[in-house]
């Protein structure tokens, strides 16, 4: 049986990335997965949104749960917004597989 697409994940052209919709809560007073927020991945990040920190401790975060490194997540938009996209070079089996669990353990 087929798992259920995530809203939040887009395969791109060339199969070997993927684009991953996330909006980002700074000043959260826990780093987490926080569920889905409409058709985006809900992250709640401890650092605040000035200077670049809440992007890159949104990066750190997925870079951990994906067990990927830190380079091969790219912001392709959002810079100053809290719903953002980012490119993944990774297998979109092998991210939607890690989000499926970070979801699970949402409740």
């Amino acid at each position: 049986m087929a798992e259920t697409p995530l809203p939040c994940l887009q395969p791109a052209a060339d199969g070997a990335t993927v684009f991953l919709t996330v909006h980002v809560q700074p000043r959260a007073a826990k780093a987490r997965i926080a569920g889905l927020h409409g058709k985006a991945l809900k992250v709640a990040v401890t650092s605040p949104p000035v200077d670049d920190k809440a992007n890159k401790a949104l990066i750190a975060l997925l870079a951990d749960l994906l067990d990927l490194p830190k380079s091969r997540f790219r912001l392709a938009s959002g810079h100053h917004s809290r719903t953002k996209r980012l490119l993944i070079e990774a297998p979109g089996e092998r991210v939607a597989a890690a989000l499926r669990q970070a979801l699970e353990r949402t409740g």
